[in-house]
């Protein structure tokens, strides 16, 4: 039935019963109208408007779900769909709504995995720069305070000694955000390696203990899912030192009925997400480029962050 003899028929179905009490309902009214007979019709016209608006929330339901479900809606959480029931045009409204988000998703998903492409390509480009031109550039300055120190007299030597510190720790740093940009022992030694380095790396710079559980025999996953673990991971590790204020973190890494499974958990305030910023969205976006959920729960104890990648079927 369409929506236009939906709502017809509830109204004629009101407007038939009120005929009906009045052919047949012992109620005259008299001229002038007195009290009680005014209270009747008054109160006749109520219970009328109610069973109408009663009727006509259930038969603007399935509209009343599709507005819901369209406010709500969030292409970074794939799925959402509502049932489709019946014929009409409530139903074909409703299959037309799904379908237009299945395609909003698959496009969503191929412009993410175009972006995400990109932004690695850039990373990897920039770490490139800093390597060759600024790490070659501050290796040349060490050398040069090295050799100056030697041949100069306190108290120059001292501070030119100091200086050549300084610029060590500066190289290091650089040093450390090439690992960040381009984690070629993700590349070069496996997954495993990769976020062993990682949470070595995270503990050593943020002071914060750090636990890791990994599996054995992890099945082999491509670069692509790789990287987006190891991405997840970074970026759960950076939120729990820049928000959660947080003393330990465990990291695991281990198999699932049938996925493999990344836990991020720490023991912060459960400020560790900080609200779907930048950083969430992030990890939303590289967990649909392959197919994985992603969910965070944050509460007083801490804030768990876990990505859910399905194995890959094996090929008969």
């Amino acid at each position: 039935m369409s929506l236009f003899w939906r709502l017809f028929a509830l109204n004629a179905l009101v407007l038939g019963s009120a005929t009906a009490l009045l052919l047949w309902a012992p109620v005259t009214v008299s001229v002038p109208v007195v009290l009680t007979e005014a209270v009747i019709l008054v109160a006749g016209l109520a219970v009328m408007l109610v069973a109408n608006a009663a009727l006509l929330r259930i038969g603007l339901a399935p509209v009343a779900r599709l507005r819901k479900l369209m406010t709500t809606v969030d292409l970074l959480r794939p799925g959402q769909r509502l049932p489709e029931r019946g014929r009409g045009e409530i139903s074909e409204l409703i299959r037309t709504f799904n379908a237009m988000l299945e395609r909003l998703e698959q496009e969503r998903a191929a412009s993410s995995s175009r972006v995400l492409l990109a932004q690695e390509a850039e990373r990897r480009r920039i770490a490139q720069e800093l390597h060759d031109e600024v790490g070659q550039t501050m290796t040349a300055v060490l050398l040069s305070l090295k050799r100056s120190a030697d041949q100069a007299a306190e108290p120059l030597a001292g501070e030119l000694r100091q200086t050549q510190e300084i610029t060590r720790e500066s190289l290091d740093e650089v040093r450390r955000l090439v690992r960040r940009l381009r984690p070629d022992v993700l590349e070069d030694l496996g997954l495993v390696s990769a976020l062993t380095s990682l949470t070595g790396e995270f503990a050593t710079h943020t002071g914060l203990r750090v636990s890791r559980i990994f599996d054995t025999g992890l099945s082999d996953l491509d670069q692509q899912t790789e990287l987006v673990l190891y991405r997840v991971a970074q970026e759960a590790l950076t939120n729990a030192a820049r928000h959660a204020e947080a003393e330990r973190v465990e990291v695991s890494l281990r198999h699932t009925d049938g996925s493999v499974v990344l836990d991020v958990t720490d023991n912060g305030h459960g400020g560790g997400i900080a609200g779907e910023g930048a950083g969430i969205r992030g990890m939303r976006e590289r967990a649909l480029l392959i197919g994985a959920t992603l969910d965070i729960t944050s509460a007083a104890s801490g804030t768990q962050v876990r990505l859910t990648v399905p194995e890959p079927r094996k090929q008969p």
